[in-house]
């Protein structure tokens, strides 16, 4: 290998971000967070890395497996590089804003940094843009958050949008009722997970019957939600049911073209969410733009609701960036970039005059280039 490959190698799950791709990650970010603002989401920025006993504190538990670690030579502690922006804002939301008036609402974006990736997104670094609503256990505020989600995508150009709601405290609250073991909730959790109906069969009784028929309520929120509601589940499960109905209803108000559907026993990914939860998907992109719900923040186990967008997930369902045409200015002309840049040309100076104007702007992609303040279109049949 030369050793011009070995400088370009990078490690697995890590790349360089290249032209246009760069450029339509930022005008992403940008726009996510011009929405997120336009409705009140202050923007906070965390920092990259911090001591991991407050990085993989609370909820932050979950991202332990998923935390690159290192010492930090001044104070000899370990330090978590973030996996998750939410755990971040969440300590931001508790202890530095905790005197701020509820509800309080937080935008970021930044990078993450994880040990691996998965097998449909096998980055490992990558952008994330999101919103927290924090101090708020209302249906209104599980909607709001699902609706921003939306709206943001569309202000982007992303098409095709699926929302897939979930609960995942439903089945604990079921196994709760039905008084089963730790060794039958593990059997069952894992049979959930895999959507394996035969397992869940096999248990018998009550959890043969019950699960049985939530395995079956996958699909169109409506006609999920009638199912549900058809069922005589136990008051807790009864109660979430409910909420995840009004939830819809308030969603379905603002965007009644919206594709929802429920999945009531999914729960990977979801460990730490209380309440009313969601994937994003978008046709034609692998995997998941982005997931939010509800959820318990800092050690006062504060009321919150959030969403988190992979960026990079994102830019794969939007158009590609269409900008102005590149005229190629002679050395004198690039005074004049600010007026064609008015007229929406894209201007490259040159540094020196060359002695085939069309040539050159033709190998720097331009279309025109002008000189003494004329303008000139490249003949493409020319040389």
């Amino acid at each position: 290998m030369s050793d011009t490959a070995n400088k370009a190698l990078l490690p697995t799950g890590l790349r360089d971000v290249l032209p246009p791709d760069a450029a339509l990650e930022a005008v992403a970010v940008n726009r996510l967070l011009g929405v997120f603002a336009a409705h009140g989401y202050d923007r906070v920025k965390p920092p990259l890395i911090e001591f991991e006993e407050s990085l993989l504190d609370g909820v932050g538990a979950v991202t332990t497996k998923d935390t690159f670690r290192v010492m930090d030579p001044l104070s000899q502690r370990m330090m978590g590089v973030r996996a998750d922006m939410t755990i971040q804002v969440a300590r931001i939301a508790t202890t530095r804003m905790v005197r701020h008036p509820r509800p309080l609402r937080l935008c970021y974006a930044g990078q993450v940094l994880r040990v691996k990736g998965s097998q449909l997104r096998p980055e490992r670094q990558f952008t994330q843009a999101g919103i927290e609503l924090i101090g708020a256990d209302t249906p209104v505020a599980d909607a709001e958050v699902i609706g921003m989600v939306i709206r943001a995508l569309d202000a982007v150009g992303v098409r095709d949008v699926s929302v897939d709601l979930m609960l995942p405290p439903l089945v604990p609250a079921m196994c709760d009722a039905l008084q089963l073991s730790p060794e039958a909730r593990r059997t069952l959790r894992d049979a959930l997970d895999q959507k394996d109906a035969a397992a869940v069969k096999a248990m018998g009784g009550d959890v043969a019957g019950v699960f049985g028929v939530l395995l079956g309520c996958i699909g169109e929120a409506e006609e999920v939600l009638s199912r549900l509601q058809a069922m005589d589940l136990p008051a807790a499960a009864a109660q979430r049911r409910d909420t995840l109905a009004e939830v819809i209803a308030l969603v379905r108000e603002e965007h009644p073209a919206a594709t929802l559907t429920i999945d009531p026993v999914e729960y990977r990914g979801f460990e730490y969410h209380t309440g009313v939860s969601f994937s994003v998907f978008s046709r034609g992109v692998s995997g998941e733009l982005g997931r939010g719900g509800r959820y318990r923040a800092g050690e006062a186990q504060e009321r919150a609701v959030g969403a988190t967008l992979s960026v990079d997930a994102v830019t794969e369902a939007m158009e590609p960036l269409s900008s102005g045409p590149r005229v190629l200015l002679s050395v004198k002309d690039r005074l004049l970039a600010g007026r064609y840049q008015t007229d929406g040309w894209v201007t490259l100076n040159a540094l020196q005059d060359p002695q085939d104007f069309a040539a050159e702007a033709r190998r720097l992609g331009c279309s025109h280039y002008s000189v003494g303040g004329d303008l000139h279109a490249i003949n493409d049949k020319q040389g």
